[in-house]
């Protein structure tokens, strides 16, 4: 098997070290290089052409948000940002986003076991993630499934029990649940950018890091009709309105009467993520039942097509992104091969399929 061949480039020699000896320790993934700034970068993808690039985004001589545009406007390559835990690199890394970086990662802590244990997962099944995007002159990436990494994954078990078939019976208000991964952040300014002020309430869990969730859930209010927020441990799904989980926390629906609400908590990887989408959709599927309605869209893995089934199931509309619109065709693929998705639709559809829901 071929492997995918990366090349970090980050000015701090323990990083580039770090990133290496975390990205060499999946089977599938060699590390072919290492550059202290864009353009000692530049002139090892001259010699060989990575598959995927790691990019720190404030290096000297040139920032990574720069290097990136000149990347994706001379010679499209993958790119996944590497960033630091801070408030303003997180809004930096929205404009990365933008500039067509396909994902982000956090540089990782060696000095806290378990945050390196899950940024090991992380890192690298963003970077093969990457691997996989469809960009514009990028050859077709190599199967996804080989490529996977043999770890076991928790399911949403590890967070709650499944579907007990008493979730409320039918009402006229509407809860739409979405989740997305890889290529999901543009995916969803998409759709949202065209939802009305009046749509049904949104929880949405997009794969990404702690910080980054608030900043890209300003980024969409800033642009959008309906207002969006990093979702917090007990707020009310209203009508209008979009919460985002956090990174690094599970989100979960929850019903009080006719009230439904989000509950934040901790928990373990699940499905190698955290937050899962599994997990939101189980717990729509449970206390929603066909109140509700689950899309998934582009993304790597298999994270939210157990749930998406377990919410049809339960009496909930559900919805697969199709495979020309996904950056990542994984997590739809599966919800459809396993019969989850009552219809598979292209991007640009889904908000007015949304809107649809709302008004019936």
């Amino acid at each position: 098997m071929q492997k995918l061949r990366v090349l970090v480039v980050d000015d701090s020699a323990s990083v580039r070290e770090t990133l290496t000896r975390i990205l060499e320790s999946d089977p599938s993934i060699e590390v072919m290089g290492t550059a202290s700034d864009p353009f000692v970068a530049a002139k090892k993808i001259q010699e060989e052409v990575p598959d995927v690039i790691t990019l720190d985004v404030e290096m000297p001589r040139m920032d990574g948000i720069t290097f990136l545009r000149k990347i994706m406007s001379q010679r499209p390559i993958p790119v996944v940002m590497c960033s630091s835990l801070t408030e303003e690199g997180s809004t930096t890394l929205m404009q990365a986003l933008e500039a067509g970086a396909v994902d982000v990662i956090l540089k990782p802590r060696v000095d806290i076991p378990r945050f390196l244990e899950d940024s090991k997962i992380r890192i690298c099944d963003v970077v093969k993630a990457a691997g996989h995007a469809r960009l514009r002159n990028v050859p077709a990436s190599r199967n996804a499934e080989q490529r996977r990494n043999a770890q076991k994954k928790l399911t949403a078990d590890a967070m709650l029990p499944p579907p007990n078939g008493h979730a409320m019976a039918r009402t006229t208000e509407r809860i739409v649940c979405i989740g997305a991964s890889t290529g999901g952040t543009e995916s969803l300014r998409t759709v949202l950018e065209d939802l009305p002020p009046d749509s049904p309430g949104i929880v949405i869990v997009q794969h990404m890091p702690e910080k980054f969730t608030e900043a890209f859930a300003r980024r969409l209010n800033g642009i959008c009709a309906v207002e969006v927020k990093e979702a917090h441990d007990g707020d009310t799904v209203l009508r209008g309105q979009v919460l985002i989980a956090p990174g690094n926390k599970h989100t979960l629906l929850q019903r009080s009467g006719a009230r439904y609400y989000v509950q934040v908590k901790d928990g373990p990887l699940v499905t190698r993520h955290r937050p899962s989408v599994d997990v939101l959709f189980r717990s729509a599927a449970r206390y929603a039942g066909a109140n509700a309605a689950g899309i998934i869209m582009t993304g790597m893995g298999d994270d939210g097509a157990r749930g998406l089934a377990e919410m049809k199931a339960a009496g909930a509309y559900t919805i697969a992104q199709d495979e020309a619109t996904c950056v990542v065709f994984g997590m739809p693929k599966e919800a459809i091969a396993r019969g989850a998705a009552d219809k598979v639709m292209p991007l640009q559809n889904i908000a007015g399929e949304i809107v649809r829901i709302g008004r019936q």
